[in-house]
């Protein structure tokens, strides 16, 4: 299972082309290029070229900005892991339903879009580098609201999709539900006074927050760190050297503020620690 799953309606875009920005390209269906078979860890030390699978429509993560680059959070935070390494990068565009399937038969070495790796299954099959984002779930009420705490959610009017885990949570919460279509209506009906409050993800919420700043809605209460999910770039099983390395760069631009500085600038917070 993967956390991109859990992500709902407050993302644009989420079904997770030619690209334009510098070290991208089309689809993940075309031929491989030479050396492809050669170890990933040799391509990093000999510093080559690595291919990222990437949906490239799942905005603010992978996305085409008005000029048509490809970028978005996930997509520059590979970018300076790259930059970090010494090694060039090629992302190859791909749907999000066969984009594991897509690793998995080598078409690319490494997948960037939140990935969470939290089934036995894929943890059987891919590894998971540093965790670059962490998210969970978050409670959200009018700024005027009482509620601090997700336990005061019983008989409270709740604004959930009911095909979502955070509406099963709310469920549990025994919460009135109201049912809506994704995050968007959620907040919509909170701010109308319709429902009270709305359980969903919690980089969903900042995307939200960070794109209509006049909100009548904050977040009043967060998941604790331990039952957030963190994502990192994935690498097929067998491939330990070159995830110690991805890691390492990732640890360097936790340090020197590079990750901060990209979760400020597409969430208006540093998504990097829990």
């Amino acid at each position: 299972m993967m956390l991109k799953k859990f992500v709902l309606g407050g993302l644009t875009a989420v079904v997770l082309a030619a690209c334009g920005g510098s070290g991208s390209s089309g689809s993940a269906a075309s031929a491989p290029q030479q050396g492809q078979n050669t170890p990933l860890i040799e391509r990093i030390n000999n510093k080559g070229t690595i291919t990222v699978g990437t949906e490239g429509t799942y905005a603010p993560f992978t996305y085409h900005d008005n000029t048509g680059k490809l970028t978005g959070y996930d997509v520059e935070v590979t970018r300076a892991v790259a930059d970090k390494l010494g090694v060039k990068v090629e992302f190859k565009e791909t749907n999000w339903d066969s984009m594991m399937a897509g690793l998995k038969a080598g078409r690319f070495d490494v997948v960037a879009n939140q990935v969470g790796l939290t089934s036995p299954e894929r943890q059987a099959t891919f590894d998971k580098s540093e965790p670059y984002s962490w998210s969970g779930a978050v409670l959200v009420a009018r700024k005027d609201s009482k509620i601090k705490d997700v336990k005061e959610i019983a008989g409270v009017k709740a604004a959930q999709s009911l095909a979502s885990n955070y509406g099963e949570k709310a469920k549990e919460m025994k919460a009135d539900i109201v049912p809506v279509d994704g995050l968007a209506q959620s907040l919509m009906l909170i701010e109308q006074k319709r429902a009270e409050v709305t359980l969903n993800d919690e980089l969903a919420v900042l995307d939200y927050l960070k794109k209509n700043p006049k909100a009548d809605v904050k977040i009043v209460w967060s998941a604790p760190a331990a039952e957030k999910v963190g994502s990192g770039l994935i690498v097929n099983k067998g491939n330990d050297e070159a995830v110690a390395k991805f890691s390492a760069a990732m640890k360097e631009l936790q340090a020197d503020g590079t990750l901060k500085k990209l979760g400020e600038q597409f969430f208006g917070k540093d998504i990097s620690v829990k």
